[in-house]
């Protein structure tokens, strides 16, 4: 899975692998990302191993899962992106997880350009959806900060979720944006 490795300037993208499962359920009991990810409840060990061979079988079949993201400079994981699928939709959305110290200095804006390009250039998606609970509104101004639209709101698991959407378009230079 090298080739599926990113590279930015702050950061780096690596697939998580199947020993990455108790990193990754760490990471997803920590209060600030599970409130919104997973309705403030923890994950389990068997949760987090399901998710990392579900994410391994993503990588081989269809080239997308989760990355983890971490800081270039100290290797150290702050969160994760990634394209996964959520509410029955016909291709999987983006996700972006921070660790709440790592806020605020567009990491999670960072890590998502990245993998919403590599979606909408190398996957050929035609357009990339986002879905975030209504009360989340950083994830809301990310959303948005990637040039995402607001598509919807709709009920989701018995909670207002909205919807927000990217489609390939490309500008003067012929990149997509």
């Amino acid at each position: 899975m090298e080739n599926l490795q990113f590279y930015t300037a702050r950061l780096q993208l690596l697939p998580y692998i199947l020993e990455d499962s108790e990193a990754f359920r760490h990471l997803n009991n920590d209060p600030f990302i599970r409130r919104f990810l997973w309705d403030d409840n923890p994950i389990d060990a068997m949760t987090a191993d399901d998710i990392m061979e579900q994410n391994l079988r993503h990588f081989e079949e269809n080239q997308y899962g989760l990355w983890k993201i971490q800081l270039k400079h100290s290797k150290k994981t702050i969160g994760y992106v990634g394209l996964w699928h959520f509410f029955d939709e016909p291709q999987p959305q983006l996700i972006y997880a921070l660790l709440e110290p790592h806020t605020k200095k567009g990491y999670a804006t960072e890590a998502s350009r990245t993998i919403i390009r590599y979606a909408l250039d190398q996957l050929g998606f035609e357009y990339l959806t986002a879905a975030t609970d209504e009360p989340h509104l950083a994830s809301q101004k990310v959303a948005r900060r990637l040039g995402m639209s607001f598509v919807e709101k709709r009920m989701e698991d018995n909670k207002p979720t909205l919807f927000y959407k990217i489609e390939k378009t490309a500008n003067r230079d012929g990149e997509l944006v």
